[in-house]
């Protein structure tokens, strides 16, 4: 489909839409000029008429995971950069992929990372696992369903995700929900597909005494792997190979894999519940002329609060290579006929004594004290006397803990936490992190400062120390501790739209997977993977500047990153990383909010790490032997739409396809897709 084809469509779908939309706007009166847009909008009682409208107001919230703390959040159902909802590699492009819809990634912006998981495999799904504490929780007066679904290309290689989540009430202090996602990327190169599913079920209670939220997921992952393609050149300088832009396609150039699949089945069930204990507080007095007593308004003081907090999961994770390549493992350790097999079950409880902040003037804050006992199970294949075998390992320890935290006041918020292992196999190990939150009026309008720190020396994750496969091996139980420290400001100035966050973070023994030299074939090394620590600190400086502009209908907001790490060789950052999305902003027939635009995502270049899909993750490329990727602009054009409920957009992504260097990597020997049509559409039902 050719560009002006694609703003044809562009063009059409406004048109369309403007035609049909002037007569509801003209019947049903619309919003008035300059009028902000509320998509939870009521109209008003008609006296002299039964109101059948559905009452549509919604509230929405996470938990903090380790004492099922509420943390209030804004519904989600903005319209803004709904376009790049369903894009693997981030709403503002950071992630480093493979190319295709539903792929592993990574940041390149190195404070965003997640911390090592006692199931590392899950680590490069991220954006599909929604964790306890990602979870929105949802208390609507009204049945609330959302049914969300993006596409792009074609049943032969085009992408889909489908995702429902619905909830409701019973009564104001229970609720129940449920969410199913679909992912299913067909891929445009040969060996690429992704097929991720998720159910979720959830529930809560929530009231003056007893409270407890419950999210129990299943999740599976299964991931075709093609190993990356075997010549850069067929996408950077395609008329130098055996063919050219006119006689191949993505899909009939040559990639190293072929039947070779991962697959993730993952089940977890969170529990988090509580007891207040407190008393209530008369406030005021309501006179009800029919009643023959004064009621009287309450309110509940806590003053002590006990926890307990259950997360267990298990995990499975298969890598399966059914032709194995001639001239790609340097080393074989197990059979061929074998399945490297990987399990984990991880039960965590953790009991939490407070005293709650603001019962009365010395209750400064709320204190909490806790214990908490983890215990892990891992399984992994291992060879006796040439006999194959399922080898386990069990871990256990105890942390103590505490926290003490101030939210009550609206200015200033904040957070002190701290936990060692007291005894087992994490013995020595401990976390310090403190948090706080100045807000304040400048020029005005809202400001906030907010600082974060944290210090922590932990043990590598599991599969660090330990990793058996058919093609990589490694034990290592002497690892050091890594010792990290992290100091951070953010800033936010809403007269200007204006954030800024910057910090710095030293690393004692930097634990990474390297590639080793080895044998080669055909002049390309084969793959030995190992892992090592660094010898020296490694220091990494991160200023991220997002700024918004508008003048009339007119938007620009840029997102800027700067990195510096000190050991480019072990842990390679790119410079740069920058986002800029340029859109105007306007009402057709005025009930139509809308957003035309054009974005571009674009990082330095660097030596970006390498993808190993026998072992599931990300490590550094080979010495001697690396390619950089980078310097390359990745645009797209769309069109975003908001109708009262519905949001929908159209969009046609890498634009640029082509142009300048070509060099549309965004992982080595993994190229991004070829420019594509995307459709989404996300529709909010209250009945």
């Amino acid at each position: 489909m050719s560009r002006q084809n694609i703003l044809n469509i562009l063009v059409a779908t406004i048109l369309i839409a403007a035609g049909t939309l002037q007569a509801t706007a003209q019947s049903q009166g619309g919003f008035g000029s300059g009028e902000i847009f509320n998509p939870f909008h009521k109209a008003p009682k008609d006296s002299t008429k039964h109101n059948l409208k559905v009452p549509t107001e919604i509230h929405q919230w996470h938990i903090d995971e380790a004492l099922g703390t509420v943390i209030p959040v804004n519904a989600d159902t903005l319209q803004y950069m709904y376009q790049n909802w369903a894009q693997t590699e981030g709403p503002n492009g950071e992630y480093n992929i493979l190319g295709n819809m539903g792929s592993p990634r990574q940041s390149r912006i190195f404070f965003n990372r997640p911390t090592n998981t006692t199931f590392d495999f899950l680590a490069p799904y991220d954006y599909f696992v929604t964790r306890p504490g990602e979870l929105f929780f949802t208390d609507t007066k009204s049945p609330y369903t959302n049914l969300t679904y993006h596409t792009s290309g074609n049943k032969v290689d085009g992408d889909d995700r489908f995702r429902a989540y619905f909830a409701r009430n019973a009564g104001k202090k229970f609720g129940i929900g449920g969410m199913f996602d679909y992912l299913y990327g067909r891929g445009r190169y040969a060996n690429q597909s992704s097929a991720l599913m998720n159910f979720s079920i959830f529930s809560y209670y929530r009231s003056d005494r007893y409270n407890y939220h419950l999210l129990a997921s299943r999740y599976h992952m299964k991931l075709a792997e093609n190993g990356g393609i075997t010549n850069d050149d067929y996408i950077k300088r395609p008329e130098e190979t055996d063919g050219s832009n006119s006689n191949f396609s993505p899909a009939d150039i040559p990639v190293h894999l072929e039947k070779a699949w991962n697959r993730n089945e993952v089940y977890n069930i969170y529990f988090t519940h509580n007891y207040n204990l407190g008393y209530y507080r008369h406030t005021a007095a309501i006179v009800d002329s029919t009643a023959t007593d004064d009621e009287e308004e309450r309110e509940f003081i806590k003053v002590a609060r006990i926890t307990h907090t259950l997360d267990f999961a298990t995990g499975k994770r298969e890598f399966i290579n059914y032709i194995q390549p001639t001239d790609f493992y340097a080393d074989t350790y197990l059979p061929f006929d074998s399945i490297d097999t990987y399990r984990n079950i991880s039960v965590e409880n953790r009991v939490g004594l407070s005293l709650c902040e603001g019962f009365s003037k010395w209750a400064f804050a709320d204190v909490t004290a806790y214990a908490s006992y983890r215990y892990n199970r891992y399984t992994m294949p291992d060879i006796a006397d040439g006999t194959p075998y399922a080898h386990r390992y069990n871990e256990h320890t105890i942390f103590l803990g505490g926290i003490v935290e101030s939210t009550l006041k609206e200015s200033i918020k904040y957070k002190l936490q701290g936990e060692t292992a007291a005894t087992g196999d994490d013995l020595g190990a401990f976390s310090l992190a403190g948090s706080g939150t100045y807000k304040f009026n400048l020029w005005g309008k809202p400001a906030t400062i907010e600082a974060n720190a944290f210090a922590k020396n932990n043990r590598p994750s599991f599969y660090y120390r330990h990793f058996h496969s058919e093609h990589y091996w490694w034990d290592h139980s002497d690892l050091d501790k890594e010792f990290k420290t992290r100091v951070e400001l953010n800033i936010g100035i809403d007269k200007t739209r204006t954030r800024i966050r910057a910090g710095v973070e030293n690393i004692k023994n930097y634990t990474y997977i390297a590639s080793l030299p080895a044998a080669t074939s055909n002049g390309t090394p084969l793959s030995r993977l190992a892992v090592q620590q660094a010898g020296d600190n490694i220091q990494v400086m991160s200023a991220t500047l997002w700024q918004g502009a508008k003048w009339g209908i007119l938007n620009i907001d840029t997102e800027v990153t700067y990195q510096h790490s000190s050991n480019q060789d072990i842990l390679p950052l790119p410079d740069l990383n920058l986002y800029a999305n340029l859109y105007i902003k306007f009402k057709i027939a005025k009930v139509l909010n809308t957003e035309l635009g054009a974005d571009v995502r674009y990082f330095t270049g660097y030596y970006a790490p390498n993808y190993s899909p026998a072992l599931g993750q990300f490590c550094l490329q080979t010495p001697g032997d690396k390619v950089e990727i980078g310097d390359y602009p990745i645009a797209s054009v769309y069109a975003n739409f908001l109708l009262k409920e519905t949001r929908f957009y159209v969009k046609y992504q890498h634009i640029n396809e082509g142009s300048g260097n070509s060099n549309y990597f965004l992982a080595p020997h993994y190229p991004l897709n070829p420019a594509v049509l995307w459709l989404g559409l996300s529709w909010n039902f209250y009945n």
